[in-house]
């Protein structure tokens, strides 16, 4: 039995493109590990470090001529390129078992299987439920998978869903992702961005939180199969300390990975694991630094304990914080139950304080369903007041599997129902206050007005070589696109073209 895992081509925002930085998709080598683990031969395409387009991908698929297909998606913006793999994959080879999994299909794949030659879904968590569905694949026929624990399939024109699936009891026990079948070469070749040598890793799954918006604590969270899909309670997990500084000898010395990118919720939720984490990273005295998504609740409590000062010591580089609203009645209302706008203040205040060399990136949410213009602005001054680095402005997004979701369908509210637009730049939804339309033109302006050019002329005269390298970074980016809208006579002062979804030029090669 040989098994392709699949990363197909995509669109990208316009301030990732081909020229910077590809990031690692965690979720490759570490099915690719359990697979090879089972004594399974399998192989791994990422088109985008790899550069590759559709057509060299159906290429590529014909000689390798895999049993299984395998393909997944968190992110809905990038679903119709997943399912557009299914279609040609199972064109070119008909025979093979086509298998989806990740959030997005995990909590809509009803929507797919009926439409598109999807074998099985894996929902939830990957490793064991796939394992044992190629396992069994290859001992038999189709039929004598349909018994298997979380899987979703289409069974006589219905869709079926099996048992969920428990999470893995221990996650040191999954074996070391399979970074050697990955082009680790070509992740991290910015000069800039998440430099020198960016790669991704995670220490913990899932969140102890479960907000109205947010989609990815649903991933990993614990399942009980209910009529309609299954019911969810948020779970947190984390490798050990020293499984986790094993990982990361991994990429620093065979691969010469200096900047490492935790894709953790919530990286820093178990004080304890901090404190042991820092100090053993401090030993190793390895020349590298890490970025991380941080809650300001727990940046505080770990400061009054001196934890942050050894997490920064041992090489943290770069916080982003889940800032989200202003109005801690706005927090509430998400089911947001930490990161208060008291604690956010005093989280920025201290490392732009006690610790300057670290970046500070705070993302927000505009196009709530009370929003206003009024209230768009208090999101911008709140971050203008925070002195966030980098302010990431996204706006209000129903992402299927939130509460967010459901609520948004039952009341009408969502207009755009094409997940391509689900790109956390263009508003799908009206508020009580304003049309669509008035969103998305508040958003451009207030993203636009936070990026002056004093701004930009601090972070490139900063003293701190990370910070200032990131401000290089988005400069040579802007004017690369800036430069681009000239050359193609088009408007270049004109903000709606820096945001939405763009072709890389090998997309159809």
């Amino acid at each position: 039995m040989k098994v392709l895992l699949v990363s197909p081509p995509r669109q990208l925002w316009p301030y990732m493109n081909e020229q910077d930085n590809f990031l690692l998709p965690q979720h490759l080598p570490c099915l690719a590990a359990v697979l090879r683990q089972a004594g399974i031969d399998v192989q791994v395409i990422d088109c985008m470090p790899e550069k590759m387009g559709w057509k060299s991908l159906e290429s590529r698929i014909r000689d390798i001529a895999p049993d299984v297909i395998a393909a997944g998606e968190n992110h809905a913006a990038y679903a119709s390129e997943v399912v557009k793999l299914v279609d040609m994959a199972k064109k070119v080879l008909p025979e093979s078992y086509i298998v989806l999994g990740g959030a997005h299909f995990t909590n809509v794949g009803h929507l797919y299987l009926t439409e598109h030659p999807i074998d099985f879904i894996v929902r939830g968590e990957g490793e064991i439920t796939f394992v044992e569905l190629v396992k069994t694949l290859a001992g038999g026929r189709r039929e004598d998978a349909y018994g298997l624990e979380g899987l979703s399939y289409l069974r006589d024109g219905e869709v079926v869903r099996t048992p969920a699936r428990s999470l893995a009891p221990n996650l040191d026990d999954l074996p070391m992702p399979a970074y050697d079948l990955m082009p680790m070469d070509r992740y991290g070749t910015s000069r800039y961005l998440f430099s020198p040598g960016g790669t991704t890793i995670h220490h913990s799954r899932g969140c102890a939180a479960n907000c109205r918006f947010c989609v990815w604590w649903t991933q990993m969270a614990d399942r009980k199969t209910g009529c309609a899909q299954d019911e969810l309670t948020p779970r947190w997990r984390t490798k050990s300390v020293e499984r986790t500084i094993e990982e990361m000898e991994v990429l620093h010395k065979q691969f010469d990975k200096q900047c490492l990118v935790f894709t953790d919720p919530s990286f820093n939720l178990d004080s304890e694991w901090n404190d042991r984490f820092a100090e053993a990273l401090i030993k190793k005295d390895w020349d590298l630094t890490f970025f991380a998504f941080m809650r300001s609740d727990c940046i505080l409590r770990d400061e009054k304990r001196g934890i942050m000062e050894k997490l920064v010591r041992a090489g943290l580089i770069h916080v982003c914080i889940g800032v989200e609203r202003a109005d801690d009645a706005d927090l509430r209302d998400f089911n947001k139950k930490f990161n208060r706008h008291k604690d956010t203040h005093e989280a920025f205040r201290l490392l732009k304080e006690r610790y300057p060399v670290v970046f500070r990136q705070g993302t927000f949410i505009l196009g709530t369903r009370n929003e206003s213009r009024e209230s768009m602005w208090r999101q911008f001054d709140f971050a203008k007041r925070l002195e966030v680095d980098y302010p990431a402005f996204h706006a209000m997004t129903p992402f299927p599997g939130t509460d967010l979701w459901v609520e948004a369908n039952e009341n009408g509210w969502i207009e755009i129902n094409d997940f391509d637009y689900f790109d956390l730049s263009t508003p799908v939804m009206s508020t009580e206050h304003m049309a669509r339309e008035e969103v998305e033109q508040e958003l451009v302006k207030l993203s636009g007005k936070y990026v002056t050019f004093s701004w930009l002329l601090k972070g490139l005269l900063s003293r701190h070589t990370y910070r200032r390298r990131m401000f290089v970074w988005f400069l040579m980016v802007s004017l690369k696109i800036f430069f681009e809208q000239v050359k193609n006579l088009v408007n270049p002062f004109n903000a709606r073209h820096y945001t939405g979804l763009v072709k890389p030029d090998w997309y159809d090669s």
